[in-house]
């Protein structure tokens, strides 16, 4: 798969925190805050990044292992406080606007998969003025989490696009684990949450350095 070109797409997912917005480092940030608020054990930043993309539990259970589930609430709450303060600040990568105007030009169905929940996304779309590019998202308060292959399956069934026809696109491990559960195509963001040879080891069709060389890649490619 990772030597294709010229490959046809007709529907593209987009992961967003890390492959559309640089706000890799605010989730760190957030989530190290909330655990210091609660005077739990801070997650180094290698771990509180892994976990970008995984839906609330499953990130909590990873990035403060043996918390509680019980806890898991005050630790939210405290992640929230934090990152809605800076959430209307965090800037889409340069380019990204115009790279998802060129796409949706051109034909190709666009929309979102992301660990998110459905208000943080509505909100961020509004904020950054391009959720007029999309046709529909998943979030992970919506149906199974990543890596599970449901956000993916469901994205496919409503906008009926077939897995043949399908990229995803994100910066995580979890999103290019999600696109192999789901029989997808997943071209990985090395300037995101996770390093580039961990992205590398999951064979995407291809692994891009910046905005500037994805809408590239799409350009020749999708």
């Amino acid at each position: 798969m990772a030597t294709e070109l010229h490959m046809r797409f007709d529907l593209i997912v987009f992961d967003w925190d890390g492959t559309l917005i640089d706000s890799a480092g605010a989730i760190v940030d957030c989530i190290q805050a909330a655990c210091r608020d609660l005077g739990l054990p801070v997650p180094d930043e290698e771990r509180a990044a892994h976990v970008i993309g995984l839906g609330l539990a499953d990130a909590l259970s990873y990035a403060v292992p043996g918390l509680p589930p019980g806890e898991y609430r005050s630790v939210a709450e405290r992640y929230r406080h934090h990152f809605l303060l800076r959430d209307p600040q965090i800037p889409l990568f340069e380019g990204t606007a115009g790279m998802l105007e060129e796409l949706h030009d051109r034909g190709h169905i666009l929309a979102i998969a992301t660990g998110k929940s459905a208000r943080g996304l509505v909100r961020a779309l509004e904020t950054t003025g391009v959720g007029r590019y999309f046709a529909s998202s998943r979030c992970a308060d919506q149906c199974a989490s990543k890596p599970a292959p449901d956000m993916l399956h469901e994205l496919m069934e409503e906008l009926t696009v077939s897995p043949e026809a399908t990229l995803m696109v994100g910066d995580t491990v979890h999103d290019l684990q999600m696109a192999a559960n789901a029989g997808v195509a997943a071209l990985a963001v090395s300037h995101g949450a996770h390093p580039r040879d961990k992205l590398l080891a999951l064979d995407p069709v291809a692994c891009v350095d910046s905005t500037e060389e994805l809408q590239r890649w799409l350009r020749e490619n999708a």
